[in-house]
This record gives C-alpha cells, sequence and structure tokens, in this order.
C-alpha cells in the first residue's frame, strides 16, 4: 500500500492537550453553586458563590494563568480581580477573562440566558479593555467577513449581510440588548426591513449565537461592555465569524484612562486585535436555560450541566453534558 504524505501538517497529525477540557470544571462548579439563588432576588449572593467556586477549581487546572479581565470593581469582587494569577503555575502561560455569571440579574430573576464563562488565550494576546467600560460591538458569522463593517450604516450591514447569505433582508434577525440608549438603532433596523431579537442581558451568548450557522440570529450589535466584546472575541475565532469592537468612553475620564492604558478610539478593533493570535478558548456553562445552552437541572440525587467550549487551534466545538451526584454541591 502506498504511503500518503502531505506538505501541510494537519492538527489531525499534531494533535495537543485540550485545556478546555479542564476548565469547563470551573464554569460548572460556578453554575451549580448559583442555583441555590436562582429567582431569589440576590444577584450579589448568586454572584459570590459563583466566584467561590470558580475560583476553587481553577486553582487546580495545570496552567498559569493572569487574569485580564475579571470581576473588576464594579463586583467589590475579593477573587478573580484583574491581575490575579490563577492556576497551579505548571503548564501554558495565559492570559484568562472570566465572568463567573454572565447575567447577575437574569440569575437573581430567574430569566434565561444566565452563564458561566471563561475564555482564555496565549499569554500578552488580550486586550486589557477593562479602563473603558463599554463598546460598540458587531458580531456575524463567516458570511459577514469583508461585507459587514462597524462605520457602515445598520441598513447597508443589513443588505450586505443579506446578500452574502443568499437571503432576503426580511428574513435577517438582529439580536441587540433592550436598552434605552439602543432605541434609535432598534428603530434603523426595522426601517431596513429586518427583525429584532431583544435580549434583556447577556451579549456574549447573542454575539455566539449570531456567529453560529444552525442559530436564527444573523447579526449582533449595539454597545455592550468592552470587557465582553474581549471574552466573545475568544469564541468567535473559533468559528471562523466576524467580531469589530470601537471603544466608547462615558466620558473624559474614561478616555482618558483610556489613553493613559494605550488604547486606541475612534477606531475600529478587529478580532486579531482584541485577542491576536489562533490559540483561543471560550467555555460556558448554562446557569438558566438559554439558547447557547441549557441550565443547571436537578433531578432528585443529580444535578444535570450543559457546558460549550470553542477551541479556535483546532476548530472545534464540544458540546458538553455532565451528570454530577447532588449531596457533593448543593
Amino acid at each position: 500500500m502506498p504511503t500518503v504524505t502531505t506538505d501541510t501538517p494537519s492538527y489531525a497529525s499534531h494533535p495537543d492537550r485540550n485545556l478546555g477540557l479542564e476548565i469547563v470544571r470551573a464554569t460548572e462548579a460556578a453554575a451549580i453553586r448559583a442555583v441555590p439563588f436562582i429567582g431569589r432576588g440576590d444577584k450579589l449572593g448568586a454572584d459570590g458563590a459563583a466566584v467561590d467556586a470558580m475560583r476553587t477549581f481553577l486553582g487546580t487546572v495545570n496552567f498559569d494563568g493572569v487574569v485580564v479581565i475579571g470581576e473588576g470593581e464594579k463586583d467589590e469582587a475579593p477573587m478573580l480581580f484583574n491581575g490575579e494569577r490563577v492556576g497551579n503555575g505548571s503548564g501554558p502561560q495565559c492570559d484568562i477573562a472570566v465572568d463567573p455569571i454572565d447575567g447577575t440579574s437574569l440569575t437573581a430573576t430567574g430569566r434565561p440566558n444566565a452563564i458561566s464563562m471563561i475564555a482564555v488565550s496565549d499569554r500578552g494576546t488580550m486586550l486589557d479593555a477593562s479602563s473603558v467600560f463599554y463598546m460598540d460591538k458587531i458580531v456575524t458569522g463567516p458570511e459577514g467577513r469583508g461585507v459587514v463593517h462597524l462605520e457602515q450604516s445598520v441598513a447597508e450591514n443589513i443588505r450586505e449581510l443579506a446578500k452574502a447569505k443568499g437571503k432576503p433582508v426580511a428574513d435577517i434577525r438582529v439580536a441587540v440588548l433592550d436598552r434605552p440608549r439602543h432605541e434609535g438603532l432598534i428603530e434603523e433596523i426595522r426601517a431596513a426591513g429586518a427583525h429584532t431579537r431583544l435580549l434583556l442581558d447577556g451579549d456574549v451568548a447573542g454575539g455566539i449565537n449570531a456567529a453560529q450557522s444552525t442559530h436564527r440570529v444573523d447579526m449582533c450589535i449595539g454597545t455592550g461592555g468592552s470587557p465582553e466584546g474581549v471574552a466573545t472575541a475568544c469564541a468567535i475565532k473559533a468559528l471562523g465569524g466576524l467580531i469589530q469592537g470601537r471603544l466608547a468612553p462615558k466620558n473624559d475620564e474614561e478616555r482618558a484612562r483610556g489613553l493613559a492604558a494605550g488604547l486606541k478610539f475612534d477606531y475600529v478593533y478587529e478580532a486579531d486585535e482584541l485577542v491576536a493570535g489562533d490559540n483561543t478558548l471560550f467555555v460556558a456553562t448554562g446557569v438558566t436555560d438559554g439558547e447557547l445552552v441549557a441550565g443547571v437541572s436537578t433531578n432528585g440525587p443529580i444535578v444535570s450541566t450543559s457546558s460549550i467550549i470553542f477551541r479556535s487551534h483546532s476548530g472545534t466545538v464540544r458540546r458538553i453534558q455532565a451528570d454530577h451526584l447532588r449531596e457533593r454541591w448543593l
């Protein structure tokens, strides 16, 4: 039998370790520990429980991680703060972005689409945009690359994306955070002939859904958290989609802090500038039921979790269903 050779080495012939399969234990733990707080109106309690669990499990992971995007000042968190070192100190050196619960208000009110998430990239590759809280963002699947751009009008982006996807504008669905600041944007989308999908919270999941060919949302657009934009980019790179961000400072003081941190204003950041390189991970576990992942469920002695892992290096999306003994967790 002849030997088959290839001039281009493939991932299949040079597999390596998938750090995401270790990190998912931390998002599972955070999601499970938030369960007693779902619908109880205590978002700080939910966040605190999730932070404790995530931090504990990250300490067992074989990597040397630095939190580039953490809980931050707004959460008054004593753990998982920006600059904290996590992991056991061995293995690869990484930047990480964490949000033990993306959607604390959703969790507290028992509403859908709350997730626990961690994004990972090689050390020094993740943009630290924490000094400027908001960012204008646009996310699509691969069809949007080269045809959609933040500096184009909303109507033009919708028309161009519809053309690239081979579907009428009337079939385009655009996800937007339901906020007063987006009233004009929502009107523009509808005036262009497209549908809106209004999100109560959680534009990370909204952006990822827009980049997946299996999802009914075609685009996610609007102003949301800058840290969330960087974390989302880790997943979008695994999907081959488009993400762009433009910093939106609230005032001159925030703009000055951003300039001091080396950030660019009136500038559109592309995916490779939000997270450089082709070695990113995005791991999420559902807290409450959502379109990206199902929430934690309990059935007698069993607690079940649903997680998803996006890995850009291999272009892989893994979905993980896990059952846990309730007595060990709750």
